[in-house]
This record gives structure tokens, C-alpha cells and sequence, in this order.
């Protein structure tokens, strides 16, 4: 296994010894190009965990990126942090797993990103070769296709919301007094002050989960809404 760490400093380590790694902070191994044609779209998602960017090769990635964001279990990740080594019938391969989580437990989530019915021979067993060196470490892996329609609509949305500057202070303090009891959506709102002005804030406090409604369904003005009362 290779990485690079913050500092730009190359580094190869045992399977063994990856687990005190702090992949999270590692710099990707690969640079995300783009030229006049191309198929898949990189680009940069704004991470509101690390309050930087992070960079992506394809709306897949992005997709995933964001959901990671939102995850209240992943305090850090990086994108393509490190090489993984194996030899397959005699060669030499390699691959750069395109998500690496830290999760709030200590434990590592690798993430690969890749539409189910676009995984060719060569990409299963790069997968397969990834599963088995989360497996051998510890780590959780996830092949991950497209998410849920509904689940990423509301989650982007969210998003929109996700930088601490929609958080004003007595406005949160009174949404979260508010929702102590689950209501709808509108309703807390409106309790509250103007839409206007307060709709930015709930939706932050949604996206930064502390504040909660079922988003396997559209939000809406009927969403039913409630407070996370702290662990």
C-alpha cells in the first residue's frame, strides 16, 4: 500500500500497519484531469466535514461525496488517499479506492464508486482485491452504484445549506426549542419567525443532523420534523 500524506511525503506500508494510518488526511494519489470529450466529469465538492475541497472524477463520486458529507458517522474522509498493491496470474496490479472514511468509532470505511452494471472483469477483481484488504484490516468496504433518487434529491438539497453560515444563532435556538415535539415542517417554521429567514436555518440543522425527518421521502411543508436530542 502507497499514500501520500499531507505534508507531500511518499510512503509504502504492510497491510499490517495501515490501520494507524490516518488516511483521512492523505493527499489523492492521482490527480483528476479533465480534457475536451471527456466522458466522466471531475471536479471539486466543498466539504462541509473538512471545511475544504475534495476532488472527484465523475457525478458518481460527487453523488457519494456528498452523502459522506452528510453522514453524522464520518467525521473525515479523502479522496483517492492510496495505492493498493496485488498480483494477479503472475502481474503486478493496482488501484486507487476512490473514497476512504473515518468514522466516529475509529474504524475506516472504504468506498469505490461504480454504476452495478458498468463493472467489467478487471474492475471486479480490483474491487474484490479491495474487500479483502479492508477484510485483513478491519475496515468496512462498499461498492457503492447510484443512490436513491429521493434520498440524494433531498440530500442535495440539504447541501445547499451545508456552509456554518446558515447557522444564526437565535434563529437555531428557537427551531430546535420548537421541534422538540415532531411537527410539520411549516408549522415549526412558522412559529418561528419568517419563512425567509428561517427556512435556511432548518435545513442547515437538517443537514448537520440536528435536526431530523424521513428522507426517504421529499421534504416538503408536511415533512414532519423533530429535535436530535444530543448522545
Amino acid at each position: 500500500m502507497a499514500y501520500i500524506d499531507r505534508d507531500g511525503g511518499e510512503h509504502r506500508v504492510d497491510l499490517c500497519d495501515a490501520a494507524a494510518v490516518p488516511f483521512e488526511g492523505c493527499r489523492p494519489v492521482r490527480s483528476f484531469p479533465s480534457w475536451k470529450g471527456q466522458r466522466n466529469y471531475p471536479g471539486l465538492w466543498w466539504a462541509a466535514t473538512l471545511g475544504r475541497h475534495v476532488g472527484y472524477e465523475s457525478w458518481l463520486e460527487r453523488d457519494h461525496a456528498m452523502l459522506l458529507d452528510f453522514d453524522q458517522q464520518v467525521t473525515a474522509f479523502a479522496s483517492q488517499p492510496m495505492w493498493l498493491f496485488w498480483t494477479s496470474g503472475g502481474r503486478r496490479r493496482s488501484h486507487a479506492p476512490d473514497w476512504f472514511a473515518r468514522k466516529a468509532d475509529g474504524t475506516g470505511l472504504m468506498v469505490d464508486c461504480r454504476p452495478l452494471n458498468r463493472i467489467r472483469p478487471r474492475d471486479a477483481e480490483a474491487f474484490a482485491a479491495t474487500e479483502r484488504a479492508c477484510r485483513e484490516i478491519g475496515w468496512e468496504f462498499r461498492l457503492a452504484g447510484a443512490p436513491d433518487g429521493v434520498l440524494l434529491a433531498n440530500v442535495r438539497w440539504l447541501a445547499g445549506y451545508r456552509h456554518p453560515r446558515h447557522l444564526v444563532g437565535a434563529v437555531a435556538d428557537r427551531l430546535l426549542g420548537v421541534f422538540g415535539r415532531e411537527k410539520a415542517l411549516r408549522d415549526g417554521v412558522e412559529r418561528v419567525g419568517d419563512p425567509i429567514a428561517v427556512l435556511p436555518v432548518l435545513f442547515h440543522l437538517l443537514w448537520s443532523g440536528r435536526l431530523a425527518a424521513d428522507l426517504s421521502v421529499l421534504l416538503g411543508e408536511y415533512t414532519m420534523v423533530r429535535r436530535v436530542e444530543a448522545a
